[in-house]
């Protein structure tokens, strides 16, 4: 095996070997940082285009490094290295630390393995289990809410699987390929198309946050400790915008999808700025921030999907590249910022350091969010969908101010943060602040000739300026904010179906008239979700993806 072979290899494998390790050895918190080397070590010594085709398989795995990989490895691997570190210092001495740490390599390698997948059968089963043993991370705390929020969690975590799984096999089947490119090609002309691209929406977009199957995001982003947060925000949640770069056939081959998958983002970046600003947590405004950043991003896809050409579709890429890897950096630097805040009784400069972070996703002049945004002007044209996004922005500064008034009014406790905790966040302040810099030239070189002249400079302030204004307004002239919870439309079904299970539960009662249709539909109800809470246990989930896998197997083989 060659060097290259050799570290596109271990760029999954060891962060799975390190969660054995966790499981026995006396401190694995020490651990949590180190899965995420190989990927660095990929990333300054393995070309792009090296390639592991593992051998001798009935069904065999690719493992590639493309350009896009490559670039979302460097934004995934400094992440994950940083929240490793400052987990480091937040957990010490906390309960529960060896199922985080065991569930945290299993994640990351999942995460790491979506970057390098060569072909469905990798992409799969990385995307299971970026997706899986995140609950563990999510429920740490054990406490109501986070045990709420992690069955929301892994019961839309199933479904996404399932749809992914779907849409997987249809796209094979009409390829007679698993790999990526003839999935790609073959989706347009499939008999079951239509359908595959349904569900490769529905398995992908439930991890990016689209509308409606945004819930879990919110939910898990504010039960989930800091540093984990940090990585779903950041990094776990790109899985699916890469699956959706990789398997959304391009360059003007799909009819009516590209339109479609363009306002659905769209509608997903402003439902996240309605359903954000009512809310009381800060961690949770800056979910729905995510969810609103992640419907822009496929919102730049569905429109590059529907333009003919390898020019667009390299704008394309370039503009999904620069907004994934600037808003995977700041967004983790917010939230481990926003962890510093209750350890740090000197907390001025942190909060001036978010601010210009929070500003920065929205668009700040001369920002790498700006380099971003100007390097989705292309693939966006000039239609409503453009303006539509660059009106976005304004939302996008209005849930900034709301998480730092939010942040800056937590109770802030006496003493100095940890080495491990500071060291780390100021590391992903710098990378967020100058990465964008370093990666436009090469990617984008038109955005970084466009953000130095006076009407780009003027076109990315006046959104940010418009934001202020209608905060001030709103402080100044308070109005009676909607009750929002965490969660909504899934935090709304679910407290329904607990209704009917206490229902279910009550005491008999004398049958009145009618009962004797109402009662047995009731208890039909209480019994699915009964059932629901079945499916939605740990052992049961990772028996439910073996038979996935195993279904998978026998279909392609």
């Amino acid at each position: 095996m060659s060097r290259d072979a050799f570290l596109l290899v271990l760029v999954p494998t060891l962060p799975l070997l390190l969660a054995l390790l966790s499981a026995l050895v006396r401190r694995p918190l020490w651990l949590l940082p180190w899965g995420a080397l190989p990927a660095l070590a990929c990333i300054l010594l393995v070309p792009v285009g090296a390639a592991f085709e593992l051998p001798d398989a009935q069904l065999s795995a690719v493992l590639r490094l493309d350009a896009m990989g490559a670039l979302f490895l460097g934004l995934a691997a400094p992440l994950w290295i940083c929240a490793g570190l400052y987990a480091q210092g937040y957990l010490a001495g906390k309960p529960h630390a060896r199922g985080f740490c065991v569930c945290w390599q299993l994640t990351l390698a999942g995460s790491l393995g979506t970057c390098v997948a060569g072909d469905a059968v990798a992409y799969y089963v990385a995307f299971s289990f970026v997706s899986l043993p995140a609950y563990a991370l999510v429920i740490h705390e054990r406490s109501a809410e986070s045990l709420r929020a992690g069955r929301i969690y892994i019961a839309l975590a199933v479904f996404g699987e399932t749809s992914l799984l779907l849409a997987l096999m249809l796209g094979s089947h009409a390829a007679a390929s698993t790999l990526m490119d003839p999935i790609r090609q073959a989706l347009p002309q499939a008999e079951w198309g239509t359908w595959a691209v349904l569900a490769l929406l529905a398995g992908v977009g439930m991890k990016c946050g689209l509308v409606p199957l945004h819930g879990w995001l919110p939910l898990a982003h504010s039960a989930a400790p800091v540093p984990a947060s940090a990585v779903l925000s950041g990094a776990i949640v790109k899985a699916g915008v890469i699956g959706l770069v990789r398997f959304l056939p391009g360059e003007g081959l799909l009819a009516d999808w590209p339109l479609v998958i363009t306002w659905l983002g769209l509608a997903s970046a402003y439902a996240g700025v309605v359903l954000g600003l009512p809310q009381q947590n800060p961690k949770a405004v800056l979910a729905y921030s995510t969810m609103s950043q992640m419907g822009l991003l496929v919102a730049v896809i569905g429109a590059g999907a529907g333009t003919p050409g390898a020019a667009a579709a390299e704008a394309t890429a370039a503009a999904v590249a620069l907004l994934a890897v600037h808003h995977g950096l700041a967004k983790g630097a917010l939230f481990l910022g926003y962890g510093l805040l209750g350890a740090w009784a000197g907390r001025g400069l942190v909060l001036a350091v978010l601010a210009v972070l929070g500003a920065a996703i929205a668009g700040l002049p001369l920002s790498g969010g700006a380099l971003a945004k100007l390097a989705t002007k292309e693939p966006l044209g000039e239609g409503a969908a453009a303006l539509a996004a660059t009106w976005s922005a304004v939302g996008t500064m209005l849930l900034m101010l709301r998480f730092l008034w939010l942040a800056a009014r937590q109770e802030a406790r006496s003493g100095r943060p940890s080495l491990w905790m500071l060291l780390p966040w100021v590391v992903l302040v710098v990378a967020a602040l100058a990465v964008p810099w370093g990666l436009a030239p090469r990617l984008a070189p038109s955005a970084v000739a466009y953000a130095l002249e006076p009407a780009s400079l003027v076109d990315a302030a006046w959104p940010l300026l418009l934001a202020l204004a209608l905060a001030y307004a709103a402080a100044r002239w308070p109005l009676n904010r909607p009750q929002v919870p965490v969660g909504d439309v899934a935090a709304w079904v679910d407290a329904r179906l607990g209704t009917l299970r206490e229902r279910s539960q009550a005491p008999a009662v004398e049958p009145g008239a009618g009962d004797a249709v109402a009662m047995p539909a009731l208890s039909w109800m209480a019994g699915a979700h009964g059932a629901a809470e079945r499916l939605t246990a740990w052992s049961v989930a990772v028996a439910a993806l073996g038979l996935l896998a195993l279904l998978l197997g026998l279909v392609l083989a």
